[in-house]
């Protein structure tokens, strides 16, 4: 079962829900896997603290052209949505950090001038903690477009009954590259009106890609009800409500993990397992 752990916003205790939740199953001995899908700013490592055993780089298949073969006809540069390529006279200028890959312009070149050339992009790191396989991915500095790392942090997921995937924040393409052909979405926000903002827009998203989901409220006694309303109203399971606590945040100062250092609150992890066992046996 593929579990995707997601926010409209940063801050709201994500990766914190994340890497708890794959402690807890692991700790329970089921085998969990934790993938961490934000590229741009991958953090699981710090609570997990892995054994990393291999590095895979990252590449992105860009146009070249072969300027002997080029006519300077411009079909590659009118079919590019992302202006990638432009002709110059009759001489073509590819901007590499541009090409999103979608290998129209091979398509459309009428002379074969243009080949795919491996453009790097950042790196996934694959190793292993407390028993949990993990799997990261790292964007390069610089770099401005995450979802082919993310797709290949996903390809390299391995063969266990839970695979737990931290999300990037929001619900741009990163987030639904990152979603997309998961089980069920946990949703992580907050008792505040910025979260159930941006929980609306994200239940939104998720909803329009027909995954099921359901809500952790991080931080619930922060004193909006509104958010606890709204989910009511659209008929979304509120899967645990985690109190704000002193204690957990100077554990996290620390790169802790709840579920394993702080016993009073493992109970919460335990009701998400329970959720997610309960939806994967009925989805059987």
């Amino acid at each position: 079962m593929k579990i995707a752990v997601a926010s409209g916003k940063g801050g709201t205790g994500k990766t914190t829900i994340a890497v708890s939740l794959a402690s807890y199953l692991s700790h329970a001995g089921i085998s969990t896997a934790y993938l961490d899908c934000d590229v741009e700013e991958p953090n699981g490592h710090i609570f997990l603290k892995p054994v990393l055993s291999e590095e895979i780089p990252a590449h992105l298949p860009v146009a070249e052209v072969d300027k002997n073969l080029c006519t300077g006809c411009g079909k590659c540069a009118d079919i590019c949505q992302y202006n990638a390529i432009i002709i110059l006279g009759d001489s073509p200028l590819v901007f590499q950090d541009l090409c999103h890959a979608c290998g129209g312009c091979f398509h459309v070149c009428p002379t074969n001038a243009i080949t795919e050339k491996n453009h790097p992009i950042g790196l996934i790191e694959k190793g292993s903690a407390l028993g949990i396989p993990f799997v990261h991915g790292k964007l390069d500095i610089g770099k401005a477009f995450s979802p082919p790392i993310i797709r290949d942090v996903k390809r390299h997921a391995p063969d266990c009954d839970y695979i737990i995937l931290d999300c990037p924040p929001g619900t741009s393409c990163p987030v639904i590259t990152a979603i997309t052909g998961c089980d069920f979405v946990l949703l992580v926000t907050e008792a505040t009106p910025f979260g159930l903002h941006d929980l609306m827009l994200t239940v939104e998203t998720v909803s329009e890609l027909g995954l099921p989901m359901g809500i952790v409220i991080n931080r619930s006694d922060l004193g909006n009800a509104d958010t606890k309303q709204y989910c009511e109203r659209m008929g979304l399971p509120v899967i645990a409500e985690i109190p704000f606590s002193r204690e957990i945040a100077e554990l996290y100062s620390r790169g802790g993990i709840i579920a394993r250092e702080l016993p009073a609150f493992e109970q919460y992890f335990g009701q998400i397992a329970n959720f997610v066992q309960r939806r994967n046996k009925l989805s059987q």
